[in-house]
Parts: C-alpha cells; structure tokens; sequence
C-alpha cells in the first residue's frame, strides 16, 4: 500500500468517530475565552492520541499540541474554537443546548478537522518518524479578532512546545463552494477589519418644537448616508473598501428628540494605505457632519486584524496537497473577500497560507452563509479537510 493510499485509509476510518464528535462540539458552544469545555475535549483526544500538549494558553482556553519530527523547525495547522451569540434555527438533532449561542461560522468543524489531522499525523509518526514536526494550534476567541494575538505571544509559534514555527497553515469552511472542492490564492485573500462605535451628543427636544434642538437622528442619519463616499468617491476603484453600519439605538419616547445617538458598524480594507485613508476619512466626515448639524461627535475605533496575505510559496503547498488528493477539486479564488481572520496575524511571524474548505452539498444551489442562525457546518467536507492539512504536513519542503 503506497503512502498516500495509507493516508486516506487513516482519514477514512476517523470519520464516523469525528462526526459524532463535530455534533458534539456544534450542540456545546461556547464563545470567545468562554472555551473551557471545547478546550477540555481537545486536551483529552490529544491525550489520547499521545500526542504532547500545553493547555491554558491565550488567558485560558487555548491548547497547543505537538508531534516530533527530525528537523530543528516546525509546521503549524492551526484551528479556531469559539461560536457566536447567534439564535440557533437548523432542527437539527444536534442543534446548540446553549440558548443565544451557536457554532454558526464552522469552528466546530474546524476544531473536528484538526482533532482528525492530529489523529492521522500521530499515527503516521508511530509508523515511521516525520521529517518535520507539526505543532497543532488550538486557538480561542476568533469572533474577537485576539485570539491568534494572544497565542502568538504566549509564544505557540517560537518554541514554547516543540522547535519554532516556520510555515503556518489554517482553513475555513466556505459554503459558496462545493463539498470536495478546495480553494486557494496568492496575496490578499480576507479583508483587515475594524471597528466603529459613534456617540452624537445633541440638544434634546419635544417633537413638536423641532427648532430648539439639535436633533442627533437627524444628524446621524447624514453622517450614515455621508460615510458611503469613502466608498464611492475618496477609494480607488480597483481597491476594495466596505463601510457598514450594522447597529443604531436612539430615544425612548415616540414624542421627545433625543438628546444623544450611537451607531456601531465595521470598516473593511485590504489594508495599507487603502486602510490608512479610510480610517482618517471616517473621522473627518463623522465630526464635520456633526457639527453641520449643531452636534457633537466622539468615534471609538477598535483596530482589528490585518488583511489576511497567503504568502505563495505556502499556498503552492496547499495546491500540492489538493493535488494529490482523490477527487478534491482545487479552485483559484479570483477575488479577496471582505470577511475578516484574525489567522493574519500569524502571516507576521511565519510564511502562512489559508485556504477556503468547501460546505455546499453538490446536489445544492445554495446554503446558509456564515453568520446565519441556519448555518451548520456539512460533515461530508470533514475527510477533504483533514486529509489536506495532512498532506500539508507532511510534504517535504
């Protein structure tokens, strides 16, 4: 039996194991630095797989594990733990137990696949010793964007288990692609994200007597409509930028004009100067607009992740691996998308690579995208998954 015939004979017989196990993940979700129990499951199949690990990591829940090899670097994979403060709406048997929180990003299937590859790798070490070892990330707090931050500086990638981390690897199951299917590209492929939280701070007023106010819903409905010509007229075009303002709360009478006003939204960029320009050209339309209207604004930017980079001697790894993987298809993403992961960190530290794990059932027009109190990650993609990132691992570079 050749080698990569005894890979997919390792992988194949994880499955059934790893898909009651995904389902038990999906039914106990818990979010960012809330992963105490996630964290508890990875600590035990690590063990049980003899595989050496350190837990308590990133303020608490973050597990790193690592299989030996003979070279003085190491390999990263790494997978991400938390869920999201989403109403679960699947009916399926395995739905979320906790009331307000679901797995509705795929990390449970990303955790799953991680579990596997450690599985497999551990086996094939047994049966003969890897050239390079492989440090397994088990991170916590994605949705927050510091997850990665905080395990980067406990040290997950300079030693602190096993040799340091040269070359840093991560997936994310992608519902516009079809189960089977792997998708990869060179340079920008998600967007750096920031965040935004407005306070407009006006004169309040009775609704009758509109003149002696300075109505903060007036205004922030114009610095809401000025803020999309950053978009359209202060960014070049071939530059994408994405400026959302997802949440508002103003007044609690139907009859008075408020006296102050907040919006909270998000800034997408692919980072650079693009980024730089929009930040600054935020601040400038929100406090002019503001005052036009008599008002006063404060802006609370919390600076997120950096634009996720595949670096491409890392990602022409991913298309081996892809390659000489039975029937996966591999894709050349065309376009970046303006979703945001905070894996980019890591790209700062290490030659790193993410690739996109399609969910779509191939009989399937569509799923629920990420983010979507439907969402449930598609066990049919947990083989292709693992399989890659072992293949990745393996590969002699």
């Amino acid at each position: 039996m050749t080698t990569h015939d005894r890979l997919r004979e390792l992988v194949e017989r994880e499955i059934p194991a790893l898909t009651e196990l995904r389902r038990d993940l999906h039914a106990h979700p818990e979010l960012g630095l809330q992963e105490h129990r996630t964290s508890g499951v990875v600590a035990r199949e690590l063990a049980a797989a003899g595989i050496d690990r350190q837990t308590g990591l990133a303020g608490g829940t973050g597990v790193l594990g690592h299989i030996r090899g003979a070279s003085p670097t190491a390999i990263a994979l790494r997978a991400d733990m938390d869920a999201l403060p989403i109403e679960e709406v699947t009916g399926v048997p395995w739905a979320s137990t906790v009331p307000g929180v679901m797995h509705a990003c795929g990390h449970d299937g990303h955790t799953t696949i991680l579990i596997g590859a450690a599985r497999v790798l551990a086996q094939v070490a047994r049966e003969h010793s890897l050239a390079r070892g492989v440090t397994l990330v088990f991170q916590p707090a994605e949705e927050c964007l510091d997850g990665a931050a905080r395990m980067i500086a406990d040290g997950c990638l300079k030693g602190r288990l096993g040799p340091p981390v040269d070359e840093i690897y991560g997936l994310h199951g992608w519902p516009f692609l079809p189960v089977g299917t792997i998708g990869v590209r060179n340079g920008a492929l998600l967007a750096a994200g920031d965040f935004f939280t407005v306070t407009l701070r006006g004169q309040t007023a009775h609704a009758g007597w509109p003149h002696l106010s300075a109505d903060v819903i007036v205004a922030m409905s114009a610095i809401i409509s000025s803020l999309q010509s950053i978009v359209s007229r202060n960014s070049d075009p071939n530059e994408p930028v994405v400026v959302s303002v997802c949440k508002i709360r103003a007044g609690e009478a139907l009859n008075v004009l408020p006296p102050t006003a907040t919006f909270e939204g998000t800034i997408r960029t692919l980072g650079g100067r693009s980024r730089e320009r929009t930040l600054e050209r935020f601040g400038t339309i929100v406090e002019g607009v503001a005052r036009a209207h008599g008002c006063e604004a404060s802006v609370d930017m919390l600076y997120g992740c950096p634009a996720t980079i595949n670096e491409p001697a890392a990602t022409d790894a991913v298309r081996s691996a892809v390659r000489a993987t039975r029937s996966a298809t591999l894709a050349e993403v065309g376009e970046p998308c303006m979703g945001g992961e905070d894996f980019a960190w890591y790209g700062d530290h290490a030659r790193a690579s993410f690739f996109l794990l399609g969910l779509r059932g191939k009989d399937a027009a569509t799923m629920p995208s990420l983010h979507d109190g439907a969402f449930d990650f598609n066990d049919d993609a947990l083989a292709l998954g693992i399989e890659a990132m072992c293949r990745v691992a393996l590969a002699s570079r």
